[in-house]
């Protein structure tokens, strides 16, 4: 027996409006720039890292934060290990993003990890940041310098 093309038509749209709802606002920022490489903060094994269960661990201190912020704004490039796997990629710079943006995708990331209550980046921790422009090579010896304080996941 063959459903009603009104039925089959009711459940198609049905199916695709369930998958509108609001989303939050740094969950919207981030696929279209971050979500394009490291899909939905899983990454790609051996190639893109995953963020969600890293950066939550990375925040928790002023220093872990201030690389985020960083990274963020000046881009990452050379080989790092993340959750026990090498990756040698060039993330680029969004500082074309405002600083509002930026703090809005850091803290749905770090919200998604298992640290609670979940550190919070604000929109003055990435202004602080971007008095300061680095080079992407730069934000790498940052992460080295920030793994001798406190292991990066």
């Amino acid at each position: 027996m063959r459903p009603s093309a009104t039925f089959t038509a009711v459940l198609t749209l049905t199916l695709l409006l369930s998958g509108c709802g609001k989303q939050p606002p740094g969950r919207r920022l981030y696929g279209p720039n971050c979500g394009i490489c490291h899909h939905g903060g899983a990454g790609l094994p051996g190639e893109i890292p995953p963020l969600v269960d890293r950066l939550d661990v990375i925040a928790q201190t002023p220093e872990g934060r201030r690389y985020l912020a960083d990274v963020m704004l000046n881009g990452l490039a050379g080989p790092i290990m993340a959750n026990g796997e090498k990756y040698n990629f060039g993330m680029p710079s969004f500082r074309r993003l405002d600083d509002q943006q930026i703090a809005l995708i850091l803290n749905w990331l770090i919200a998604r990890g298992e640290t609670k209550p979940a550190p919070v980046m604000t929109p003055h921790d990435i202004a602080e940041a971007r008095k300061h422009r680095l080079d992407p090579q730069s934000t790498h010896k940052e992460r080295d310098q920030l793994s001798r304080i406190q292991p990066v996941p």
